[in-house]
């Protein structure tokens, strides 16, 4: 087996996790056993232990002076904004919108590394991240009949994790992989008492439905985590990395499945936009080593 095989398989074992992870979320939250800000900390209480147990087992020190460099703060300071909206449009909006809403992260992701890191971008690729956009607001829908503000939410979170994405970018090479994990579930471990402080009313203790089904949640979380880790070191990261999209397949198979959603046609044509401009931005990307080699 290739090694961009075994990566690209791992892409696929991290992305059905994140799945999983989200529907096991909204299936906690939509009960009514625990309030999104009670079980985003919950997940990052229970995720943070078990990656705590992982990274002394592999040796690994829990903390690292790199995590309060401004590069990191940074990455920090957006996955609580990308965890914390994601969050609020799982319990609000359907899996199939809040899902389709995030693949568009690696399209913002090359927008803001053009605005932002002086990355170049040319007319083609501009085109794809337009087409891309338009998928987004065809999913948002605002149009004043069919417009659900809530959406706003599934926005806002892939704005974040796109910022959190470019500041990885730039991220101290010193810091390993079972760091920056500790340092994400810590994020969302944050990011749940922010929601907990902003929810009215007195926090009130989880139903022992939704202790289980958080503590499902944060396994789901950590082994997608590792097996994203695992796929972006393991083969060609332009190989692996359109598996990504993997997840939004797993989404809404649970979506209709599990939710009994049904998407209409204006969110699959929006959801193929985005998957498509995607891919072709990927696809950019992959190319460019190759005519440079070409010169």
């Amino acid at each position: 087996m290739s090694d961009n095989l075994r990566g690209a398989l791992w892409m696929v074992l991290a992305m059905l996790g994140f799945a999983v992870e989200d529907a096991l979320f909204k299936t906690a939250t939509g009960a009514g056993w625990l309030t999104p800000g009670m079980g985003t900390l919950l997940f990052g209480l229970i995720a943070l232990g078990i990656s705590g147990i992982a990274a002394k087992l592999q040796g690994c020190p829990l903390w690292h002076p790199a995590y309060l460099q401004p590069r990191l703060l940074a990455r920090t300071a957006a996955e609580v904004m990308g965890r914390l909206f994601f969050a609020l449009s799982l319990f609000y909006n359907s899996l199939t919108v809040t899902t389709t809403i995030l693949q568009a992260t690696p399209i913002i992701v090359t927008l803001g590394a053009v605005f932002l890191l002086g990355e170049r971008a040319g007319p083609r690729r501009w085109i794809a991240m337009g087409l891309g956009l338009a998928g987004v607001v065809l999913v948002l829908r605002p149009v004043p009949a069919q417009f659900e503000p809530t959406a706003i939410f599934a926005v806002l979170g892939m704005l974040g994790f796109a910022l959190r994405d470019l500041a990885t970018r730039t991220s101290p090479p010193e810091v390993r992989p079972a760091q920056l994990s500790l340092l994400g579930f810590g994020v969302v471990t944050i990011a749940g008492i922010v929601l907990l402080i902003a929810e009215p009313g007195a926090p009130r203790l989880p139903a022992p439905p939704g202790l289980g089904f958080m503590a499902l949640t944060a396994i789901a979380g950590v082994i997608a985590y590792t097996a994203l880790t695992r796929a972006m070191r393991t083969g060609e990261v332009s190989a692996v990395a359109p598996f990504r999209y993997s997840r939004l397949v797993a989404a809404l198979a649970i979506a209709i499945l599990v939710f009994g959603e049904r998407p209409d046609a204006v969110t699959w044509a929006g959801a193929a936009l985005i998957v498509g401009a995607g891919l072709y931005t990927l696809w950019r990307e992959r190319s460019k080593p190759a005519k440079s080699q070409g010169k």
